[in-house]
Formats: structure tokens, sequence, C-alpha cells
């Protein structure tokens, strides 16, 4: 099967590189605290081989998400794991820098500009992460611009980047359209794929029309197109999957 990338939504990105399925801080329910997805619950994802949780925040991690996944391994930050080895199987804490092999594929972990913080416990770190197979993938998680972007990896392939949340505006330790159009400027990929937008909509808010849950990600795609014009941008809609071009 071909390489690709399916934005399920939010954060949440099944990564099918070298016939290995990665997936990302899973949130696969209709809602969680205050919090309602927009549209249709993500039906069966088929076969995870491993999990990449960037941090804490209930819209990242969320336990009843990870439970139909069954005994896989995972990456996350420091202080995590116990939280996370109830659900899932071999579970490796990491550090940005650090190297480890997720079901067959290595993966580095990358410096995160967000305060991850899971209470009760006391953990504030967050990480991104590059996959690294026969094309490298960088999945941002929460972040805003760190001065480690710029050379964060050399020949990078594909960057997935939260442009949005779930409301107008971001706040600290986030990417608006603007600023992650700038984080592509330092990343430097062939290929960028806005994620973090259209997805979820606070409880008691009335859902916005699609254009208006569409706008963030349109706005990214302007804003690349002035700040770094030789990267590529592919807009999916939560549930869309692009079939990445043979190297």
């Amino acid at each position: 099967m071909a390489d690709s990338i399916t934005y399920v939504g939010h954060a949440t990105v099944l990564v099918d590189l070298d016939g290995v399925r990665l997936l990302t801080d899973p949130l696969l329910r209709a809602g969680v605290a205050h919090l309602r997805r927009t549209g249709p619950v993500p039906g069966d994802l088929g076969r995870v081989d491993g999990v990449l949780l960037s941090h804490g925040h209930f819209d990242h991690l969320d336990p009843p998400s990870l439970r139909p996944l069954g005994r896989i391994p995972a990456l996350c930050p420091p202080g995590l794991g116990p939280l996370l080895r109830r659900r899932l199987g071999e579970v490796t804490e990491m550090a940005p820098g650090d190297v480890a092999d997720l079901a067959g594929l290595p993966v580095l972990a990358t410096p995160a500009a967000h305060a991850g913080a899971r209470p009760p416990l006391r953990v504030r770190s967050s990480l991104g992460y590059v996959i690294r197979g026969s094309r490298s993938v960088y999945f941002a998680g929460d972040t805003d611009l760190f001065d480690e972007m710029v050379g964060l990896e050399d020949d990078l392939d594909v960057a997935l980047v939260p442009v949005a949340g779930w409301g107008s505006k971001v706040g600290a330790g986030h990417l608006d359209p603007e600023r992650a159009a700038e984080a592509v400027r330092r990343l430097r990929p062939r290929l960028a794929i806005p994620i973090h937008w259209g997805t979820f909509e606070r409880i008691h808010r009335r859902t916005r029309e699609p254009a208006a849950l569409r706008a963030p990600a349109e706005e990214f795609a302007r804003a690349v197109a002035r700040a770094a014009p030789a990267v590529e941008v592919q807009i999916l809609d939560p549930g869309a999957r692009l079939e990445l071009s043979a190297s």
C-alpha cells in the first residue's frame, strides 16, 4: 500500500509509512471535556501499530480513545508513562533529541513550546516528533514558534502543523494561521498539512458553518504562499486521506 496521511481530526493523524501505521494524539470520541465534535465520529481506522502522544491535555491524551487500539507501543513526554501503560503496550518516555524505535520506524523527539499540564499529574512537558522512514514526517503536536524549528530536520518531507483550535482565537503556546506559516518557513518541508482545525467546538456554542470551520486552514495556505512559496500545502478535511506521491 502507498504511503499516506489521513487527517482524522484535531491533532489525530494516521501516518501510513513504509507499511507501518502510526497514530498521533488519538481523540476518537464525539466529545471530551468542554468540547464536542462538529462532524461524524471516526470509524474503524484499521490496524494501528504505534501511538505518538505529544502532551497531556485532555484533547490530546484521551484514555477512552486509547482502549480500542489494544496493547500497542507508544512514545510520550516524561511523566505520562504510568497513565499510558495501563492502556497501551510498551511506553517509552522521551526528551527532545532522543530517538526511539516505534513499531519498526525511528522517531526523533523534538521540542515544543507548550505547557502540557495534566492534573493531578505533575507533568507540564510537551513534545513534537519526526518520523524517519523512507520519507520524514514532522508532527508538531501543540506548540508555539521556537528557535530550533530552523534546521529541525534536514530534508523534511511532510510537516503536520497546527493552525487553530476550537474557537476564533488561540492562546499562548499555540499557532494561528500566520504563525503556522512562519513555522513552515523555518521548517522548509516539501509538503505542509494543516491540522488542529475544523473538528471541535465548545459544547454550548452553536456550530459554525463549514466555510467558517475551514477558514483557518485556507488562511494558512494563503500565508504559506507568501512566507514559503516553494512549499506545497494540502488541506485535508477531517476524515480525508492523502496518498503521498512516490519519492
